[in-house]
C-alpha cells in the first residue's frame, strides 16, 4: 500500500447532481490542483440524473450509488487502497448534519459546504463526533475558486 503522500486523495461526493450549481463549484475547487480524484458518488435522489452525472464525470458505474447511505456503507467496506479518503457533502443544508455524522462514523474525513448545521445543538453534537472519531472535518467557502476572486488577488 502506498503512502498517502505519494498519491492523489480519493474523494466521494454526496449531492452535486445535474443542475446543482454548488456541486460543480465544489468539484472544480477540489480538482483544480490535480491532487484529488473523484472516485464515487451519490449525486441525486433521481436515479437517472444520478447515473447521468456519474457518466458525465467518468466514474465507474459500480461506484455511483442510489443513496448516500448506500455510498457510505459500500465504500466503507472496500479495501483501504480503494476506499475514498474523504467525503464531500454538497447537499441541501438541512441534510448536512445527518450526512456528516454518518460519514465520520464510517471513518471518512469530511469536507462540507457551509452551513455546518441548522442549529447550535447540532453543531455541538457534530463537534463531539469529530472529536470521538478523530477524523478531519473541513467546512468550505467554495467561492474562493471563483475567477473574479483569483483576478482580484492578482
Amino acid at each position: 500500500m502506498s503512502d498517502i503522500n505519494d498519491r492523489k486523495l480519493r474523494m466521494a461526493m454526496i449531492g452535486g447532481g445535474p443542475g446543482s450549481g454548488i456541486g460543480g463549484i465544489h468539484r472544480k475547487a477540489a480538482l483544480m490542483d490535480g491532487q484529488i480524484d473523484l472516485v464515487a458518488g451519490a449525486f441525486s435522489t433521481d436515479p437517472e440524473k444520478n447515473r447521468a452525472q456519474g457518466r458525465d464525470l467518468f466514474i465507474d458505474p459500480s461506484r455511483v450509488y442510489d443513496s448516500w447511505k448506500d455510498l457510505l456503507d459500500k465504500e466503507a467496506a472496500l479495501p483501504a487502497d480503494r476506499r475514498p479518503d474523504l467525503i464531500s457533502i454538497v447537499t441541501p443544508n438541512h441534510l448536512h448534519f445527518e450526512q456528516a455524522t454518518a460519514s465520520l462514523e464510517k471513518s471518512f474525513h469530511v469536507v462540507m459546504d457551509k452551513p455546518m448545521t441548522m442549529s447550535l445543538n447540532e453543531a455541538i453534537q457534530l463537534r463531539g463526533t469529530v472529536q470521538k472519531t478523530g477524523r478531519i472535518f473541513a467546512l468550505t467557502h467554495a467561492f474562493a475558486t471563483n475567477a473574479m476572486v483569483h483576478l482580484a488577488r492578482h
